[in-house]
C-alpha cells in the first residue's frame, strides 16, 4: 500500500477552553509523515472516533485519565490501515483499531492495538456498536442497571450510538422502554426503527409531564448519558431500589463553573436515599472483568446478524471538520455515532 501524503495533518489542542471549545481550542498544524523504526508500524486513520468523553481531556482537572497537554495531538480512537509494517502480527493493509488520536497517520508499536483484518465489513463500527460505545452500553445496563422483565427503563440520548443501544438490549431483556431525545425526528426514529415503546422530547416544555405518563408505574432503571433537567425530570418517577449507571452528564461538560438556578443538590441526594436508589458512575475500561468484554463481542455480533440491534452512524467528510463536528456533538446535532471519515 502506497503512503498517500507527504503531510502529516495533525489537530492538536491549542489552548483549554472556557465553557464551549471554540476556534481557538483545537488547531490544525502540518507535520512530517512519521517513519517506523525497528518494531513498528505506520498506521493511516480511516475514521476517526468522536465521542463526548473528549470535553473532559481538554481540562486540566482530576479526572480517570490525564488531560490532553497544550499542544498535544487531541486523543481518540480510530480506524486506520496499516501502511508499512515491521511488527510480527500486523501487515501492509490490515485494519487496526488504535488510540493515534486526531491526525492523518501515526507509528505504534502495537501496543492498545486491535487487528481487524484485511477486509472487515465494516470498519467503522468498531468504533461504535462493536466498540467502546456499544460495550459501554451492555455493560452498563446489564452489570449496574441490572433489568428485569417488566420494569421500565428510561433512557437519556436514545437516539445517540449509547442510548440507542441501552434501549434495544432492555427491549432484549423484557422491558418497557423509554427513551428522551431531541427533537420529532430523533423520537420518531427511535420508537419506530429501535422499537422503544415510547420517546420523550427534551426540548419540550412539558417534558416531565410528558414523561411521567409514558411511565406510569415510575421508572426502575435510568440510564443517565446527560444530567441536567432530564435527570431533574426523572428524580421524582424513581422507584424504590431503581438504579442509576452514570455513563455521562454532556448537559454539563461545557459549564465554565456550576449550574445556575436553586441548588438540586439536596433533591438528588435526597431522591437516592429516601428511594434507597444505587447511583453508580463507570468508566468502561477499568469497571468490568476483562472477560466481560468477550460476552458483549459474542451477544452483540449475534444479535446484529438476526436483526436485533440496529445501528446508525453520522458520518462526517474530512479531517479539517472534526472541530466542528465535535461542537455539534456535545450540543446533541448528531444522529447516531459520530465518526469522521479521514480517507479512503
Amino acid at each position: 500500500m502506497a503512503q498517500t501524503s507527504e503531510v502529516n495533518r495533525q489537530i492538536v489542542l491549542a489552548e483549554r477552553p472556557k465553557g464551549q471549545p471554540d476556534h481557538d481550542t483545537l488547531k490544525m498544524q502540518a507535520t512530517d509523515v512519521p517513519v517506523p523504526g525497528e518494531g513498528e508500524m505506520l498506521v493511516r486513520t480511516v475514521y476517526l472516533s468522536l465521542d463526548p468523553y473528549m470535553r473532559g481531556r481538554m481540562n486540566d482537572a482530576k479526572s480517570y485519565a490525564e488531560p490532553v497537554s497544550i499542544g498535544e495531538v487531541m486523543t481518540a480512537q480510530v480506524v486506520g490501515q496499516v501502511v508499512t509494517s515491521n511488527l510480527e502480527g500486523y501487515e501492509v493493509g490490515d485494519f487496526v483499531l488504535s488510540g493515534s488520536g486526531w491526525q492523518d497517520y501515526a507509528v505504534s508499536d502495537g501496543s492498545m492495538v486491535m487487528n481487524l483484518g484485511k477486509n472487515p465489513e465494516n470498519p467503522s463500527w468498531a468504533l461504535g456498536i462493536l466498540g467502546m460505545p456499544g460495550y459501554t452500553a451492555y455493560a452498563g445496563l446489564l452489570k449496574i442497571g441490572e433489568p428485569k422483565p417488566g420494569e421500565t427503563v428510561v433512557v437519556a440520548a436514545a437516539a445517540g450510538p449509547v442510548g440507542a443501544t441501552v434501549g434495544q438490549i432492555a427491549k432484549l431483556k423484557g422491558c418497557k422502554v423509554v427513551g428522551i431525545a431531541g427533537g420529532a425526528d430523533k423520537c420518531a426514529h427511535v420508537v419506530e426503527n429501535l422499537g422503544f415503546d415510547a420517546c420523550i422530547d427534551h426540548r419540550s416544555d412539558d417534558l416531565a409531564k410528558e414523561l411521567r405518563e409514558a411511565c406510569p408505574n415510575g421508572i426502575d432503571v435510568y440510564f443517565e448519558n446527560v444530567g441536567g433537567k432530564v435527570l431533574y425530570a426523572v428524580l421524582p418517577l424513581l422507584n424504590p431500589f431503581a438504579r442509576v449507571p452514570v455513563c455521562g452528564v454532556v448537559a454539563w461538560y461545557n459549564l465554565p463553573g456550576l449550574p445556575e438556578g436553586r441548588d438540586m443538590g439536596p433533591s438528588i441526594m435526597g431522591t437516592v436515599l429516601r428511594m434507597k436508589v444505587k447511583m453508580q458512575g463507570f468508566i468502561i475500561y477499568d469497571s468490568f472483568p476483562a472477560s466481560l468484554y468477550k460476552e458483549f463481542s459474542r451477544d452483540m455480533n449475534a444479535w446484529l446478524q438476526d436483526g436485533s440491534v440496529k445501528y446508525k452512524e453520522h458520518v462526517v467528510e474530512g479531517l479539517e471538520n472534526a472541530p466542528a463536528a465535535f461542537n455539534q456533538l456535545l450540543v446533541g446535532g448528531n444522529f447516531g455515532k459520530m465518526v469522521v471519515k479521514v480517507s479512503q
